[in-house]
């Protein structure tokens, strides 16, 4: 699919600067910088989403963890210990 975009001249000027430099070309620089910003923007929106059923499904149960009891989870994780995720409660 060919897609077209206007860029003004000062950003023309950079990306063929950094293509230079990287010895890549104008085209590479473009795609990969819109495909790093599609994957940042997915896992934003996707966190977003996840967010937002976490605190849906908050209201409905009123399961949860306190502050206290997921700092002291994550200060355990990765010991040899290997704390165990606590259990949610109302």
């Amino acid at each position: 699919m060919a897609t077209s975009i206007k860029i003004d001249d000062d950003l023309r000027r950079r990306i063929r600067n950094l293509a230079e430099a990287q010895r890549r070309s104008a085209h590479w620089i473009m795609r990969e910088a819109l495909r790093q910003y599609v994957e940042r923007e997915e896992a934003r929106e996707s966190f977003r989403r996840e967010a937002l059923a976490a605190w849906v499904a908050f209201r409905e149960n009123g399961r949860h963890l306190t502050d206290e009891e997921v700092r002291d989870w994550l200060a355990r994780w990765g010991a040899e210990d290997g704390a165990e995720q606590p259990e949610c409660h109302e």
